[in-house]
This record gives structure tokens, sequence and C-alpha cells, in this order.
């Protein structure tokens, strides 16, 4: 067995960043796109008035709704734990049990995920950063991977997903450096 040398260890350090690169690049892709279609092509937008209210709304409305989350976070952790061996254990094989299993650890685990971004961008909120705004649209792509995963909800994380791209954008405004 070799070790790894300097060299190998910068090799791949190098490697690190140019696929950290390629995915901020494809983010920032994604984020153009989304921009045209939600802002500039969109059929209408959304007055002055609603889009000052969303962003003075907004934290507030992360702080309630992670405060109400988490009850539901660790209630979900303590019946995963104790019913996801019988899930596996149920149906034909790997049937529906696997699914079930599989599906509430990767739904648990994005939701806890998800709560963490967005409470994590509630103090920029306050002060309108672009940071923040970001933050919350990493978060939602991170729910809506979850959503496709977890093979729950698909069309319904979709439509979802949507939706308050639709809201994000069009308070992105708003969000400065």
């Amino acid at each position: 067995m070799s070790e790894n040398t300097p060299r190998d260890e910068n090799r791949d350090y190098g490697q690190k960043a140019q696929s950290k690169s390629d995915v901020h690049g494809l983010l920032s892709q994604f984020e153009g796109i989304l921009d045209e279609y939600l802002v500039q092509k969109a059929p209408f937008a959304l007055p002055p008035e609603v889009k000052e209210f969303i962003a003075k709304v907004s934290p507030y409305l992360i702080i309630l709704f992670a405060v109400m989350a988490l009850p539901i976070i660790f209630a979900a952790v303590g019946l995963t734990a104790i019913l996801s061996p019988f899930a596996m254990m149920g149906g034909y094989g790997y049937g529906y049990g696997f699914a079930w299993g599989f599906g509430a650890i990767v739904g648990l685990a994005v939701a806890v995920i998800t709560v963490i971004m967005e409470v994590m961008a509630v103090p920029g909120l306050f002060k309108r950063t672009a940071g923040a705004w970001r933050l919350l649209f990493y978060a939602s792509i991170v729910s809506l991977i979850g959503t496709i995963l977890s093979f729950t909800g698909i069309l319904g994380g979709i439509i979802g997903a949507i939706i308050g791209w639709y809201i994000l954008f069009q308070v992105k405004e708003l969000y400065t450096n």
C-alpha cells in the first residue's frame, strides 16, 4: 500500500475545487433560467406592495414554521427509528417496506437540512442580504431533490417548488449585498 503524497493530495484538492465550481456554475445557470422565466417572461408580476409585505413577513414565518417543525421532526426521528426495521421486513421483499423505510429516512434528513438552512438565512433576511435569499433558494432545491429521492409526492413537490420559486424570484430584487 502506498500513502498519498503531497502531490496526490493537491490533485485531490484540485478535483474537489473543480467539482465545487462546477456545481456553483450549474446552480448559477439554473438561477439564471428561473430568473428569466419567473421574472422577465412571467405572465404577471407581483405588485411592489405585495413584494414588500413578503420580504417583511418571511423571516417571522420561517421562525414560526421552524419552531412548529421541531416537535414533528423529533417525533419523526423516533417513529422512524422504531418503525423502519419493521417496514424493511414487511411487504414483499424489497417492495413497499423498503420504499417506506428509505423514503422516510431521506425525507427526514432533507427536512432537517432544509430547516437548518432556512433558520441560518433568518438574520440575513432581516437585513435583506442576497446571501440569505440564495440560502433560501438552495434550501428549496434541497427540498425538491429530497422529494424526488424519497419517491413521495413527486408531482406535488415539483409544483410546490415552481410556486415557491416564483415567489422567491419575484422578491429577489429586494435582497442586495
